[in-house]
């Protein structure tokens, strides 16, 4: 099961491909080679990576 990063709440809703959304914290993420990349979604509709804020190990999904 995937954990946010950020909050590491489970409330994790699938959007597309490797691509999920956290209900708790509202910010996006997608899953690539084993590393998940996190995103703030703006006003606009665009991503704001949020990746500098976590060090990689905190970042990869062990299935």
């Amino acid at each position: 099961m995937l954990n946010c990063p950020n909050c590491q709440s489970k409330d994790i809703g699938k959007i597309g491909i490797n691509q999920f959304y956290c209900w708790n914290c509202f910010i996006e993420l997608s899953l690539s080679k084993g590393i998940i990349n996190t995103h703030q979604v703006e006003e606009d509709g665009t991503l704001s990576s949020l990746d500098d804020l976590f060090e990689e190990d905190e970042r990869r999904y062990l299935s």
